[in-house]
C-alpha cells in the first residue's frame, strides 16, 4: 500500500517493498471529523500523529481560561506532546482537528518495535525531531525578533496555505494577537 507517509519516509531514506510492508504492520490509519480530539489534558500522549490530509492544533488552557495555539500541523506534518510521548506523563495539551482529516498514527511501542526491525527508520525520525525542534527555534527566536505586525506578515507570507485553511481567530491565537488586531492587520496588507 503505497501511502502518503510512505512517500514522505522516501523523501529521506530508501525503502523497499519488504520493508513498506513492516511498516505498514506497526502504523495505524484514522479519519477523523472537523473539531475531533487526538489529546486532552491531563491524558497519556501515546501516539505521534502523521497528517496525510487536514489540518490539526495543538493548544493548552492558560491561566486566563483563554486558548492558546502552540502548534498546527498539515499535510506531511507530525504533530504529537512529544514531552508526554517520551516521559509517559499527562499531557499539558489538547490536540484537535481543524476540518476533516487523516492521520497515521504510531504508538510507543510499535515504534521501538519497527525500529528494531528497520533500523535505518531511525535516521527518518531523528531528521523528523531536528526539523521540529529547529522550527520550534526559529519560531521561538521571530517572536522576541519582531514585532507583531512583523511576525504576522512573515508568517502569511511563509504559510499561505494556513492562512486560506485555518480560521482567523485560531492564527490570532497562534500569534498571540487578539482577532481584532489581527483583521486590521489583514485589511492593511490587501
Amino acid at each position: 500500500m503505497q501511502t502518503d507517509i510512505i512517500q514522505h519516509i522516501r523523501k529521506f531514506i530508501d525503502l523497499s517493498e519488504s520493508d513498506v510492508v513492516v511498516v505498514n504492520k506497526y502504523i495505524k490509519t484514522h479519519q477523523l471529523k472537523k473539531k475531533e480530539f487526538l489529546l486532552q489534558e491531563n491524558r497519556i500522549c501515546n501516539n505521534l500523529y502523521f497528517v496525510e490530509k487536514g489540518c490539526l492544533r495543538m493548544y493548552f488552557i492558560n491561566k486566563k481560561g483563554v486558548e492558546q495555539i502552540t502548534q498546527f500541523a498539515l499535510d506531511a506534518w507530525w504533530i504529537s506532546d512529544y514531552q508526554s510521548f517520551i516521559n509517559n506523563t499527562p499531557s499539558q495539551y489538547y490536540i484537535q482537528t481543524i476540518e476533516e482529516t487523516k492521520i497515521v498514527s504510531i504508538d510507543s511501542r510499535s515504534l521501538d518495535n519497527l525500529l528494531i526491525e528497520l533500523p535505518q527508520l531511525e535516521k527518518y525520525f531523528r531528521t523528523m525531531m531536528q526539523k521540529a525542534v529547529a522550527g520550534a527555534q526559529h519560531r521561538s527566536k521571530l517572536l522576541y525578533e519582531m514585532s507583531k505586525e512583523e511576525f504576522y506578515f512573515h508568517f502569511s507570507t511563509s504559510f499561505p496555505e494556513f492562512m486560506l485553511r485555518v480560521p482567523q481567530y485560531m492564527i490570532a491565537s497562534y500569534l498571540g494577537l487578539t482577532p481584532e488586531y489581527l483583521s486590521e492587520l489583514r485589511k492593511k496588507s490587501n
